[in-house]
């Protein structure tokens, strides 16, 4: 059987201190069973204490002070650091720095903070005093993707901690940062593992397949299919196959132009094609989607194409008139 294990996600921490939460990602990703792994702590102060832990187990550290340097050119520094390690998403862990807006664009869905409150509530700082003066019964945290707007992204999970009777700011603290070095981990890993999973992965090509023309989706031998056409005549263009046939590959089976295009592109990118076996015969592509770095919007014009392959003339010539404005 071959190895059907994913290769594990490539994350950066960027840090600016202790780095607490840093080390709960990072002690977490030892773990044989953990989907990511930490190949990178940077940090804004080349004597933040989390550096000196990172270092000490074995990974990559880089850090420049923000102070003097104009903040474009520190997050381009930052940047060029997770890049280099090969860092796939990046995990902030106690940043004290707000990223301009064209860092957070490039890196929109790959980019995840910790914050200490139950957001939509007490964004920005004092969280914990807002909770108490609020009467609030719970404070807690908050995993979220990171946005231009601060606090305001998807949140990802949450935990909640009791508020006691007589409670300071400084004791609810300490307990949801316990709380919180449970929950980045396991949200963590379940947002990189994402990629890996079918239901995850069906959905988006769901999403793409039926945006275009008269489509539905039909099983066909035990997989998702979508044709083009009314429900008694439509062609297939497309399909959906979840590790069939013994491979290790979730892939999306769409028409090629010829066997040569076919051959060629499975021959020099082997990580993002394959040819399936029997559709393989008959022109169509898998294009790999369990894999890092997936272009939905390659995925999408490959929908596109099969879609124009089959598609009655009536249709493709609407979306030709639609290309030529």
């Amino acid at each position: 059987m071959p190895d059907t294990a994913p290769e594990r996600a490539k994350v950066a921490v960027f840090v600016s201190g202790k780095g607490t939460n840093m080390a709960a990602l990072l002690y977490a990703s030892q773990h044989p069973s953990c989907p990511y792994e930490i190949v990178l702590v940077a940090a804004n102060d080349p004597d933040a204490e989390a550096l000196v832990l990172a270092a000490a187990e074995g990974v990559a550290t880089f850090a420049l002070a923000h102070k003097g340097t104009a903040r474009a050119d520190h997050d381009a520094a930052m940047e060029a650091a997770a890049r280099k390690a090969g860092a796939q998403y990046i995990a902030l862990a106690g940043y004290m720095r707000i990223l301009t807006p064209e860092f957070v664009t490039r890196w929109a869905g790959r980019m995840v903070n910790i914050h200490p409150s139950l957001l939509p509530k007490y964004p920005g700082l004092d969280t914990h005093a807002r909770a108490l003066a609020a009467h609030d019964s719970h404070a807690g945290a908050t995993v979220h993707l990171v946005t231009e707007d601060l606090d305001a992204g998807e949140a990802l999970g949450q935990i909640r901690v009791a508020i006691w009777p007589g409670d300071s700011p400084e004791k609810l603290a300490n307990r949801v940062r316990v709380a919180e070095h449970q929950l980045y981990p396991r949200v963590l890993a379940d947002y990189v593992s994402r990629e890996s999973d079918p239901a995850w992965l069906l959905d988006r090509v769901r999403q793409r397949a039926l945006a275009l023309p008269e489509t539905h989706e039909r099983e066909s031998h035990g997989s998702p299919g979508f044709r083009v056409g009314s429900e008694k005549s439509g062609k297939f263009f497309a399909y959906f196959s979840d590790q069939h046939h013994g491979t290790p590959h979730v892939s999306l089976l769409v028409k090629c132009g010829t066997m040569d295009e076919l051959e060629n592109l499975v021959e020099a990118q082997p990580h993002a094609y394959h040819k399936p076996a029997y559709y393989g015969a008959a022109g169509w592509i898998g294009v790999i989607l369990n894999r890092p770095g997936v272009d939905w919007d390659d995925v999408a014009a490959w929908l596109e194409r099969s879609w124009r392959s089959v598609a009655p003339k009536r249709l493709t010539g609407l979306l030709d008139a639609a290309d030529a404005f």
